[in-house]
């Protein structure tokens, strides 16, 4: 069996909790003499002249931190790191509270807006990255994802030998999850309900769409109480489709209050525009720790603004 090769430790500490860049030279080599060459034409998105900059001012390093210069010999193999330049972000003005840390776990309650791990425009401004600077963890990763604009439990793994165990409870389906929503309140609706179907994201399409196949996702939804023409609503999945509450809520007609996508893709929001976030809250999560065989439940302390503070909507 061949084995996977494991890259050095970085040279570089991260920076806001974000990790340098890192990249191997070709071991085939290639028709590259120089460095620098290799990185211009293997960094295209990045102009030349920044290539040439962060060469000059010493911001690309070798393994042994030593800073490489332009004019250094490709080397077939080599391992390079340096930081990238991170667009500004419009910081998400909410806090990230931290409701258990062990030496295994960090789980915190995540509000609306703020990304769980770095991907496209947010970087910094994201769950892990605030984590990973804030309690000085660089190794921190997360055990599954949450939607940017869904709030509520986030669970991250602290060491790096233990996140195999707990990423498969999600994977494997064995973490009994709660989510809390408010939507329209409609008697037409005969609740509760199970609802499955086939889920598809596609890449590059905003939003997810059922097809007419054998289901491969499930969610149960409960009417917890209604009142001025709304209701607030116990969900349950089973699986873990991307988007798959949002879309099973908005197939029954209980499209869930601020969803910018179901069921119609609406024009994207300014950046700074935190006025309507979606009634979607990860509120419970239970599962056997699989390293200590001890149950655990979590539980958010946050709520959705459509039901405690209706004024604001």
């Amino acid at each position: 069996m061949r084995r996977r090769s494991t890259a050095p430790a970085s040279p570089l500490p991260q920076r806001f909790g974000v990790d340098p860049v890192h990249l191997r030279l070709p071991v085939a080599g290639g028709p590259w003499e120089t460095v620098r060459a290799y990185l211009v034409e293997r960094l295209p998105a990045v102009a030349a002249e920044r290539v040439d900059g962060l060469l000059r001012d010493g911001g690309v390093v070798g393994e042994d931190g030593r800073p490489v210069g332009a004019a250094e010999p490709f080397r077939p193999g080599a391992h390079l790191w340096f930081y990238r330049e991170l667009p500004p972000e419009v910081p998400v003005p909410f806090e990230l509270e931290v409701l258990h840390r062990d030496e295994h776990l960090v789980v915190v309650d995540k509000p609306h807006f703020l990304a769980t791990t770095p991907r496209g425009r947010h970087v910094v401004e994201t769950a892990l990255s605030r984590l990973r600077h804030a309690l000085e963890l660089p190794a921190l990763s997360p055990a599954h994802r949450l939607d940017r604009l869904t709030a509520g439990l986030a669970m991250f793994v602290v060491r790096p030998q233990d996140r195999g165990a707990y990423q498969a409870l999600f994977r494997d389906r064995l973490v009994r999850k709660e989510y809390r929503a408010v939507a329209a309140y409609d008697p037409a609706v005969v609740l509760p309900a199970t609802v499955r179907s086939h889920i598809v994201k596609e890449r590059g399409r905003i939003a997810a769409h059922e097809l007419d196949e054998a289901p491969n996702s499930e969610s149960r939804i409960e009417l917890l109480e209604r009142r001025d023409g709304l209701g607030r609503y116990l969900l349950r999945p089973t699986t873990g489709r991307t988007h798959q509450l949002r879309l099973h809520m908005s197939g029954l007609g209980l499209p869930i209050l601020g969803d910018p996508v179901y069921p119609v893709v609406l024009p994207e929001p300014a950046p700074d525009d935190f006025r309507r976030p979606l009634q979607l809250l990860s509120s419970a999560m239970e599962f056997t720790d699989p390293l200590s065989g001890r149950p655990r439940r979590f539980e958010s302390r946050r709520t959705l603004a459509a039901w405690t503070d209706r004024e604001s909507w």
